[in-house]
């Protein structure tokens, strides 16, 4: 191990205000830590594999100020598992890191012994798996939650591993938002980077769009403080170019007043109105009003339940003005459910959780639709197919509002025309063999696929080839590169809808 690049910190960190206090190796004598009997095998970013001295990680773990975790010891397997059981992967060593100064630190380790692939998780939550690996190693940034809410500036202050949940409910308590998800354990770093849709996306915009400044540590392991006018090019990266230029290790983001309580709920028709119901969304959604967060469903419940079609929506308005705005969907008659009904904005953010979010396997499809023109709607209703041994699911995610009033090229989030991100996804019970589930979604996919323009980075199918991705980011690609080649030249962080560097 590199000693003396292990123990480094930033001179302009340290300008910045943002210096990390040296922490001489026998700090870690102070407290508990694993106890590293064995030489470490570890895959790195290329696929080789290296063998690390037992020393070399006992050293590592003697750094942290938080735990290193080896398979086999307490902690372990929580820590590895994300979301979607799926995804069953094993680190040979994972870093529980506390603060910027141990995400330096397992950096530093990654890289200087050899270049190992390097995971980073925080929510867990990563539709293609990436937030974990087999054999290299994971950064989880679990460990390192903090909101910090200036009621008088109107900003928050959240450290990396933070979950959008505790933003909502610190914001919320001064009578302030922005926007965040729509699932309260999803983790804000991976969220923001990618974009970040949410319910208030139209209003306010998308996370990025409220994002005032980062600090991240790159590859070099190095601190970075940037904002519009500090690191701009990095600041420009990070906000829609995903975990390719390093960890964020703390967000800056712009609040806005709102009233707690909104009008929230489904209104649902039977199946065999699916292509009214999406006709309707296609017509009347991109022009709502920014304060209406409206989503269209098509769903085929597990176990023979009936399919259902219809609205969800969520209104940060007047709610005497709601009736008015919402009397296009009244016009199509009487629902087999309405469920509106006014709601804490914070449960709300609660309300797509699952008690249990480990307990179904996944498989995903998406991509932005600029419309949805009539052989789209056919090619949803004709062959939406259901089956009992799943839940089939289809559902548009509301882009336009203020998320389209911000040029393409503003940051590098590039889809600003798009009306919906089209998401199409199974469920199946954890254990059973997902083939007939994932072959049937790829087969509908074909169909859906020529109406769509790109994805959201931060629903990246496996499946996805370079040439996709690259074409994903559009006209912004070229510049993302050159962040990438100045910030991450040797791709360390490539487990990400990856821009891959070119020196």
């Amino acid at each position: 191990m590199n000693r003396r690049s292990f123990l480094r910190r930033s001179a302009l960190a340290a300008a910045a205000g943002l210096a990390l206090p040296y922490r001489p190796l026998h700090a870690g004598l102070f407290r508990p830590v694993s106890r590293v009997r064995r030489d470490l095998d570890v895959v790195t970013g290329d696929g080789r594999t290296v063998t690390l001295a037992n020393n070399v990680v006992a050293e590592f773990a003697q750094a942290l100020r938080g735990r290193v975790l080896l398979r086999g010891e307490d902690g372990y397997d929580d820590a590895r598992r994300i979301l979607n059981p799926s995804f069953d992967k094993y680190p040979a060593l994972i870093a529980q890191v506390t603060g910027a100064a141990d995400v330096a630190t397992a950096v530093d380790f990654a890289r200087d012994n050899g270049g190992l692939l390097l995971a980073v998780k925080c929510g867990g939550h990563s539709a293609s798996g990436q937030s974990s690996c087999d054999g290299g190693m994971m950064i989880d940034l679990s460990p390192f939650r903090g909101v910090r809410v200036d009621p008088f500036a109107r900003t928050a202050r959240v450290t990396g591993g933070t979950l959008l949940g505790a933003l909502d409910h610190e914001a919320m308590a001064h009578g302030l938002v922005t926007t965040m998800g729509t699932v309260s354990h999803t983790g804000v770093g991976g969220l923001v980077t990618g974009g970040g849709f949410g319910r208030l996306g139209r209003r306010f915009g998308l996370s990025v769009d409220n994002l005032l400044s980062v600090d991240v540590v790159g590859a070099d392991g190095r601190l970075r403080h940037a904002t519009e006018d500090e690191n701009a090019d990095l600041f420009w990266g990070v906000r829609g170019g995903g975990g390719n230029f390093g960890v964020v290790t703390s967000f800056e983001f712009r609040l806005h007043s709102m009233q707690r309580e909104v009008v929230f709920g489904d209104i649902l028709f039977p199946l065999a109105r699916a292509r009214d119901v999406l006709g309707l969304y296609g017509e009347y959604g991109p022009g709502a009003p920014d304060q209406l967060a409206l989503g269209a469903v098509v769903v085929q419940p597990a176990g023979g339940a009936p399919g259902l079609a219809g609205f969800n929506l969520c209104w940060s308005g007047d709610p005497n003005s709601l009736e008015r705005v919402i009397a296009p969907i009244r016009a199509l008659g009487t629902p087999i459910a309405d469920t509106l009904a006014s709601m804490d904005y914070v449960a709300v953010q609660r309300s797509g959780d699952i008690s249990d979010p480990r307990a179904v396997g996944q498989y995903i499809k998406s991509g932005f639709i600029p419309n949805l023109p009539a052989g789209l709607v056919s090619a949803i209703a004709d062959r939406f197919e259901g089956d009992p041994r799943r839940d089939t699911i289809l559902a548009f995610q509301q882009g336009g509002g203020a998320i389209a009033r911000v040029a393409p090229g503003a940051t590098a989030f590039a889809q600003r025309d798009a009306m919906a991100n089209l998401l199409c996804f199974v469920n199946w019970p954890n254990g059973e063999d997902p083939a007939d589930h994932v072959a049937w979604i790829r087969e509908f996919w074909i169909g859906l696929e020529p109406f769509t323009h790109g994805f959201y980075v931060n629903d990246l199918d496996a499946d996805m080839t370079a040439a996709t991705i690259r074409e994903n980011y559009r006209q912004n690609h070229e510049r993302l590169v050159a962040v990438k080649n100045e910030y991450d030249p040797r791709n360390l962080f490539r487990l990400n809808a990856n821009v891959q560097p070119t020196v």
